[in-house]
């Protein structure tokens, strides 16, 4: 069985809804996932933005949030997830706001894709006390076991 990544907040290749961006409540989605390998020890969720800061002429990609060691046990985050209610054992990258937590869509032109990305690893990471994208990747190098993704389009209303 693969790895599936779902939302009931919005479909695959569909629009995120404005709740979960910087012009509503700027909160999380609800994720949920199956299909977790048997042989998992913790997952790592990466929300990024390929398309910054211009779908056109993008010049990075933009990191919106960042979580790892989540438990293998966890089937999914509800919508608006805080740091205090994350499952135990959870840590936080930073996000290119230079903070941890969620940052929803933001674009400042254009529409962008937002990947959800689940992966499966057969280790438990070290505290890499809020690692960077970078940093996280390439202590997950080697771990995958599986991933999934889950993409979401969104265009600035305002």
């Amino acid at each position: 069985m693969a790895l599936i990544l779902i939302s009931t907040s919005f479909s695959h290749n569909a629009e995120i809804p404005i709740q979960h961006t910087c012009e509503g409540q700027d909160i999380s989605p609800d994720l949920s996932w199956t299909g977790i390998p048997a042989n998992t020890k913790s997952l790592v969720l990466i929300v990024d933005d390929p398309d910054a800061p211009d779908p056109d002429a993008p010049k990075m990609t933009w990191v919106h949030w960042m979580l790892y060691n989540i438990p293998s046990e966890t089937n999914g985050m509800p919508a608006g997830v805080g740091t205090k209610e994350l499952p135990l054992g959870t840590l936080q990258g930073l996000n290119d706001w230079q903070r941890t937590g969620y940052g929803g869509p933001c674009p400042p032109i254009g529409c962008h894709r937002y990947f959800h990305k689940l992966y499966a690893l057969d280790s438990l990471l070290p505290n890499l006390k809020h690692p960077t994208k970078t940093i996280l990747v390439k202590a997950m190098e080697g771990h995958i076991i599986d991933h999934a993704e889950l993409i979401g389009h969104y265009r600035r209303h305002s």
